[in-house]
Parts: structure tokens; sequence; C-alpha cells
């Protein structure tokens, strides 16, 4: 057991079409067939990338929840080794799978095969922000609160990183949702305990 104390610092959740940060509700687009609904919050918060329109929906998903959630807590204190990411979800890639499969009927889209792989997402939010810290992606049917506590306090104790971006990224058909949460050892923004409880209320 760790003798070291951790913080959620920060947490965006995206679900139902709206965005929430620490809680609180931030933009909502009801209605809004996904695709639409994440190019529109792209816009909304003032998204200045222009390779996310290239990315299939999943890293889309995350890579829009880890904007809105380092727009509350930058990680500009670390060096690029020091964050790290480690995600969870239900469905790996298997929802750009299929639109791939459905391009080998005709002719096979390298542009769609690139994200046939869960753990792009961690690769798009890492270019994005310059990070080289530690990435593990789980594949799981639901989310282990136990386990993604007692993973990330490892590698906190054990100083591979000193900060790490967690949560659930699940994207298939038109179910999605993410909930990211931000861990450091300071006692910042949110400051609320790192613990399986807490990250079980978040997801």
């Amino acid at each position: 057991m760790s003798n070291l104390t951790t913080y959620i610092t920060a947490t965006c959740t995206i679900r139902d079409h709206q965005v929430a940060v620490n809680g609180a509700p931030r933009w909502q687009q009801p209605g809004m067939a996904l695709p639409d609904f994440l190019r529109a919050g792209y816009d909304h918060f003032g998204g200045q990338y222009p390779k996310f329109h290239k990315m299939d929906t999943l890293s889309k998903l995350g890579w829009l929840a880890a904007e809105v959630l380092l727009q509350q807590r930058p990680l500009s204190q670390y060096n690029p080794e020091e964050v790290g990411i480690v995600l969870v979800n239900r469905s790996a890639s298997l929802d750009t799978d299929l639109r791939y499969y459905d391009t080998v009927q005709s002719i096979a889209s390298p542009a769609v095969f690139v994200y046939t792989l869960p753990n792009i997402v961690m690769g798009e939010i890492s270019i994005r922000h310059g990070f080289k810290g530690e990435q593990t992606f789980f594949t799981a049917d639901r989310y282990d609160a136990a386990l993604m506590h007692t993973y990330v306090q490892y590698l906190l104790d054990t100083g591979v990183m000193k900060a790490a971006i967690c949560g659930w990224v699940e994207v298939m058909q038109d179910a999605y949702e993410v909930v990211l949460y931000l861990v450091e050892q300071q006692p910042q923004g949110l400051q609320q305990a790192f613990t399986s409880e807490a990250i079980s209320a978040l997801c």
C-alpha cells in the first residue's frame, strides 16, 4: 500500500451530448449525431488542431475530453516524460474496425486502417501535448476502479510518472462515453483524494 497521498485534480466527462468539467455541466448540444457533436465541441472549445478532422471517432472523443481537461489543469510544469496516460474501454477499436471492414469490400482505406488499434487515442493526445511518459490501454467489460487505482498509484510511487491522465473512453456505433481525470501528487485543482471509491464514483 502506498504511503503517498495523490489527488484527482481535474475531471472531464462527455456523455449524453454534454461536456462536464469537475462535475459541472459546461456545454451541451442535444440531438446531434455523434460526429456532428464532436465537431461542434471541437469548435466550441477552441480547437486549433487540423489533424482532429482525420481521426476516428474514438480518438476524437478522447482527444476532445483531454483538451477540455488540460484547459482546466495544464501540465506545463512537468517534463514530457513525467506525464503518463492510462485508459480503459470495452470495445477496443471495434467501431473503427467495422468501418474499415466495410471499405475492404471495395478499396481498403489506409486512412481508416491507421485507427484499428484502441491505443491510437493515447498517441493522438500525446502528439498534441508532447507527452512521452508511460502509456497503457486496457480493454475490459467494465471499468475496474480497484485495478486502475492500484496500477496508477504504483507508477506514481515508483517515479515512473508524476502525473497521469486516466479514465474510460468508449465508442461503439451511437453509444459513447468518456470519463477522464487527472491524477497528481500535489494537492491542486479539485484536490480530491485518489482512491478506488473516488474513481468508481466518476465512472
